[in-house]
């Protein structure tokens, strides 16, 4: 007995079958089966009389290798590998078409999307008016974006070098990230998937991570400014952390590393542990930052940094001993004033130690007698203070180390 006897088919009027025909009718199972993309010519720039046509991801390019060339850019060694092999080919009596020289035989580039392609078509065939507009208010960041890691890639330097700059002028403008996501969410597991239908697919803005990693991958310091920026201000507003964590490590931004470690140290180890963005090893630094924080801060008060004395100062080892005195006694106020600190808090402490020091000294408070054993020496008081504040907040990483 064959299996079409066990399973009989379903009359066409069943239940089932109705529900499954009106499923396809309306497209609703396409949602989930997404086909291959046909190629198709970029309606911009397939150009009638390029002479080299191109396939990036399912469009076609059809532009003039004389561009492509410029800036001595790596297509410029492209070519003549090409152009090496399609001699050897016709030494060898080979008929086969030469690559790039229509739409079935393109010269295919891998790794690359159809936006950045366009993005760099864009720059090396734009007018000059279009080219000034990128460097406005009014520029399309994601052009941008897409045009630098093109760049990059095939060396167009001076392309590249430009386009940085307009990256750079776009972002520094104020308010130029309020808009701008950290990161693309990833779609939930099981949620369809529109078909495919031919055309440019929908770009979504660059977002911080991207800007970082091209900043950083470029090179390109006042860019990496604005981007470290930024991440500085969401981790002070408690956003991103484990984020901004794993991005400042991953390219050695020891700023954002240094702070967000201590962002999410002050959330407690529950916190930690129900962080799916941490890794083991960066709950080990955590709480070996824990430890070291507040061992420093224990020590802290009795190494007052060293003060440069000025040039009437008629006592320096009584000045020496006054400051230290009033290092000891403004690090305790501090704690006084605001006793809700935490223990580990050490970058909040310094900082309002820092503003107690500068008040003392400017005599908006009280300085208990202290700096009037050195009159000659107050500004130095407060130089050193900020000093030896700023050493700790440029070095707050170095106490998020798995060496505990």
């Amino acid at each position: 007995m064959d299996q079409d006897d066990h399973h009989p088919a379903l009359p066409p009027d069943s239940p089932l079958m109705t529900m499954t025909n009106s499923f396809l009718n309306d497209g609703m199972l396409l949602l989930s089966m997404p086909g291959p993309r046909a190629p198709y010519r970029d309606p911009a720039y397939y150009i009638t009389d390029g002479n080299s046509v191109l396939l990036v991801e399912n469009t076609l390019f059809r532009v003039h290798r004389s561009v492509l060339t410029k800036d001595k850019s790596a297509f410029e060694t492209m070519f003549q590998l090409s152009g090496e092999t399609d001699s050897a080919r016709s030494d060898s009596s080979m008929t086969a078409a030469q690559e790039g020289e229509s739409d079935d035989n393109p010269i295919r580039l891998q790794g690359d999307t159809a936006d950045e392609f366009r993005a760099l078509l864009w720059a090396l065939y734009a007018l000059p008016h279009e080219l000034t507009i990128a460097m406005t208010a009014e520029a399309d960041s994601t052009q941008l974006v897409n045009l630098v890691r093109i760049t990059h890639k095939y060396q167009f330097r001076s392309v590249m070098t430009w386009a940085l700059s307009a990256l750079h002028h776009f972002y520094s403008r104020p308010g130029a990230f309020d808009d701008v996501l950290t990161t693309i969410a990833t779609p939930a597991p099981g949620a369809p998937t529109l078909p495919a239908t031919p055309g440019p697919t929908p770009s979504h803005p660059p977002t911080l991570v991207q800007i970082t990693e091209l900043a950083a991958l470029c090179e390109r310091a006042d860019l990496l400014e604005c981007a470290m920026t930024r991440w500085k201000r969401l981790i002070g507003e408690g956003r991103d952390l484990a984020l901004a964590l794993t991005t400042g490590e991953r390219f050695n931004l020891r700023p954002v590393v240094g702070l967000s470690y201590h962002a999410l140290m002050l959330r407690g180890k529950a916190h930690w542990d129900a962080e799916p963005g941490l890794t083991r090893a960066q709950r080990v630094r955590l709480l070996a930052g824990y430890y070291a924080l507040t061992k420093l801060w224990d020590s802290l008060p009795g190494q007052p940094p060293p003060l440069t004395h000025g040039a009437r100062c008629a006592s320096q080892q009584r000045c020496a001993k006054a400051f230290g005195t009033l290092w000891r006694t403004v690090l305790e106020t501090g704690t006084q004033v605001m006793p809700g600190l935490a223990r580990e808090d050490l970058l909040g402490k310094i900082m309002l130690a820092e503003s107690v020091m500068k008040a003392m000294v400017e005599r908006e408070i009280p300085s208990q007698g202290f700096l009037d054993a050195m009159p000659h020496c107050r500004e130095s008081a407060l130089v050193a203070t900020t000093m030896r504040m700023r050493e700790i907040k440029e070095s707050l990483a170095d106490y998020f180390s798995d060496d505990f």
